[in-house]
């Protein structure tokens, strides 16, 4: 028996608030005076300053990009969000929820023999809260994968 505490109710959506925050603010702020800087040279005509303001957007993008990682647990299985992708994974294919010292974000080791990066749980800012929703995610794991475990009784 595992000393995890109770799984949360599902569905539940674990994602990295303060970095997101930071990113999202920092993308704005970026945005917004590289638009400024276009639109206060008077010397740039008007196809520098939409390239300006392109660049600024595509910054803002970039770290838009970076703040959507997330990891979204239901009935049925998790949903990892990443940078570049997203996977859905059933509860069975989960076989261990990872945060050692020194990792960047979860890894999920999958029945396949693979891991899979979580990034929608990470260290950085605010590593207590990692560490909890880490928990959590596992104890979601280790609840679901048992009751999948359990033998169904034959019907007559």
């Amino acid at each position: 028996m595992s000393d995890l505490p109770p799984p949360p109710r599902l569905p539940v959506t674990f994602r990295p608030g303060h970095t997101r925050a930071i990113l999202l603010t920092a993308g704005v702020v970026i945005f917004l005076v590289i638009s400024g800087i276009a639109m206060l040279l008077e010397h740039l005509g008007p196809g520098s300053r939409l390239s300006f303001i392109l660049t600024g957007a595509l910054i803002f993008w970039a770290l838009a990009q970076l703040a959507r990682v997330k990891v979204v647990a239901d009935e049925s299985g998790v949903t990892v969000v990443n940078i570049a992708g997203k996977r859905r994974l059933a509860w069975a294919e989960i076989v261990r929820v990872n945060l050692r010292p020194g990792d960047p974000w979860v890894f999920l080791d999958l029945s396949d023999g693979t891991s899979l990066p979580a990034l929608g749980i990470q260290p950085g800012i605010a590593k207590q809260r990692a560490i909890a929703d880490a928990r959590a995610l596992r104890a979601l794991a280790e609840a679901h994968s048992a009751s999948s475990a359990l033998p169904h009784e034959p019907r007559s």
